[in-house]
């Protein structure tokens, strides 16, 4: 499999980890798009959220999990952030290995609403 999420999880690709356990990594992203942006993966690979099966619903716990620890280590928590997860090409997913992004560090502008 030549996924580049897979690879950093193997250890064949460096990454700025902040959080790692027997389930997720966190790392920082190499394009950020935020003061602070953390990028939030599983260790087992799920192409996307409409990949998530019924035994994997705990990887997505702990993946928030990882999500409130890296922000209050960042010194983000009180302040706010956001957590994002793009869902398939017209989602804005690139990578097709399940992931969330932290993003922090400033006053993002709000998501539109309906």
């Amino acid at each position: 499999m030549d996924c580049i999420f897979c690879k950093i999880v193997n250890g064949e690709l460096p990454s700025k980890k902040l959080f790692e356990n027997d389930v997720v990594v966190a790392f920082h992203d190499i394009n950020p798009a935020a003061p602070v942006h953390v990028v939030i993966i599983p260790k087992k690979h799920i192409a996307s959220m409409n990949d998530v099966e019924d035994e994997d619903w705990p990887i997505i716990a702990e993946m928030n999990r990882a999500a409130q620890v890296v922000a209050r280590e960042l010194g983000i928590a009180e302040s706010g952030y956001r957590t994002a997860n793009n869902c398939g090409k017209n989602g804005g997913q690139e990578v097709f290995h399940l992931h969330n992004h932290l993003l922090g560090g400033a006053k993002l502008k709000p998501l539109a609403s309906v």
